[in-house]
């Protein structure tokens, strides 16, 4: 029988064993058919809404993948990261751009992303006749993973609206609310996708505590994934105006270190926990292996990137750091941010999804971009008085708007941005030709230049789920 994963809705793994604690991700989800025994009590829906927030801790989501996920793909397709030559030479294709249709290069996102939005849709289904307590926050997570997830498909496999004149009316995905895993439906537009991704985001909005236990999302969580949203639309004000909502404030430039190590949660709106016996996942492995005097990176700091970061930026110290492999007698800018808790190497550092400092700087670039240039320096400022001991201030005009994107880069380097940022701003990607070792010396990666229209800034549909559903049409140029 065809696999049906592809099926454009997913059938959902079954995670078995129950355990006793209550307010963590360790809840075992039901089967995504979901028998009417299955949904009746309030721990039933408490563990159903866990079994789609743990879709986003496998690998080709936030947990950590060779073959390229939400967690390193942004960066590996961007300017950010240089190819390491002493490395296992993973997602390199996808590093080149040379990916083609039959690659499926994110085909593990897209399997996983649609199997999150199938059981959030049994889940949602489910939900329409049950009254009993604490629905409406679990209706609203639901629909808040729904829409991360679709922002995520979309944002890979689709244009985003800011891109270019006729992106709104190009291909977007199948936004699917229906818990029917047969079903063939077309590709929308990616305005209709984004008006969807709204509507789902407003009523998760409405609805979502304030704050849930750790590894779940809240208002501001929300908040700042419709403001994000909101920005890629080009709706300025609306991307103020959420972003505005914001209650947690930026992390203190004391513990800007710290929150890597996972030892302060400083401006982090959700995140999941990834610690023994319940994940224990080394996701650090997507940048680099072994330990200081002995490291195996698969990527490193661009030389271009690791030279922006001024020496009173802390973001240097937090995100970046030099490490050998002595038996080569190499020195490398290395990735820290996942590298490990304190004295660890292991990759094994929690997933952090949203944080607060992107709601400022969505608030800059889009006061920048109705030209109110006071409040866009004000948000700005709001982050790098955070990060640097002297920071910069003033700017006008374009200046602006450049340090406006010059922040974003910088503080959300290997966070799952930048690649999307460039396609949004209508921008190619440039790398430069310094090589992979410490001082820009040795091997630069295969491919330096991706231009602003070329079609590989939309992945390809998998093969497999166009085989499978007769209605999806591929993206052009594959």
């Amino acid at each position: 029988m065809k696999n049906i994963f592809y099926k454009i809705t997913v059938l959902a793994l079954i995670i078995g064993g129950f355990t006793s604690c209550d307010k963590e991700l360790d809840q075992v989800p039901f089967d995504e058919f979901g028998t009417e025994n299955a949904y009746v009590t309030a721990t039933d829906y408490e563990n159903a809404i866990r079994g789609v927030y743990r879709t986003l801790t496998f690998g080709p989501f936030y947990g950590g993948s060779d073959g390229g996920g939400m967690l390193d793909a942004p960066d590996v397709l961007s300017d950010n990261v240089t190819f390491a030559q002493r490395g296992r030479g993973s997602r390199r294709t996808l590093h080149n751009w040379q990916y083609g249709a039959s690659d499926e290069p994110m085909g593990g996102l897209y399997q996983r992303a649609y199997q999150l939005i199938y059981r959030a849709n049994i889940l949602l289904s489910k939900s329409e006749t049950y009254e009993g307590e604490n629905k409406a926050n679990i209706v609203a997570e639901a629909k808040a993973l729904r829409a991360l997830a679709n922002f995520d498909l979309v944002t890979f496999f689709g244009k985003i609206p800011t891109q270019s004149g006729d992106a709104n009316g190009s291909l977007g995905i199948a936004y699917v609310t229906e818990p029917d895993p047969l079903i063939e439906p077309a590709r929308e537009t990616v305005g209709a996708v984004y008006d969807k991704i709204v509507l789902d985001l407003t009523d998760a909005l409405a609805d979502i505590n304030d704050s849930n236990d750790e590894g779940r999302m809240g208002k501001d969580a929300v908040r700042i994934l419709l403001s994000r949203v909101y920005l890629y639309m080009g709706q300025w004000q609306n991307a103020i105006n959420t972003a505005n909502g914001i209650s947690i404030p930026v992390a203190s430039r004391a513990n800007v270190v710290d929150v890597w190590e996972d030892t302060s949660r400083d401006g982090v709106a959700f995140y999941i926990p990834n610690q023994l016996p319940i994940l224990g996942l080394n996701i650090g492995v997507a940048w680099s292996q072994g330990g200081l005097t002995n490291l195996i990176p698969e990527y490193v700091v661009s030389y271009e990137l690791f030279q922006l970061y001024s020496n009173d930026d802390i973001r240097k110290e937090a995100y970046t750091f030099q490490a050998a492999n002595n038996s080569d007698n190499l020195q490398f800018n290395a990735i820290k941010k996942l590298f490990g808790r304190p004295g660890q190497s292991n990759g094994q550092v929690d997933m952090k999804i949203f944080r607060s400092a992107e709601a400022y700087l969505n608030m800059a670039e889009a006061h920048y971009n109705l030209g109110q240039e006071g409040p866009a320096r004000t948000a700005l400022d709001a982050v790098r008085s955070k990060r640097y001991t002297s920071p910069p201030s003033g700017e006008t005009g374009t200046a602006l708007r450049d340090a406006i994107r010059l922040e974003r880069r910088l503080e959300f380097a290997f966070e799952s941005q930048r690649f999307f940022d460039l396609k949004r701003w209508g921008q190619p990607v440039e790398r430069e030709s310094f090589g992979d070792l410490a001082d820009g010396t040795g091997t630069a990666s295969d491919q330096l230049a991706l231009p602003a229209s070329s079609n590989k800034f939309q992945l390809p549909i998998p093969l497999s789920a166009m085989d499978l559903n007769p209605n999806l049409s591929q993206n052009p140029g594959y």
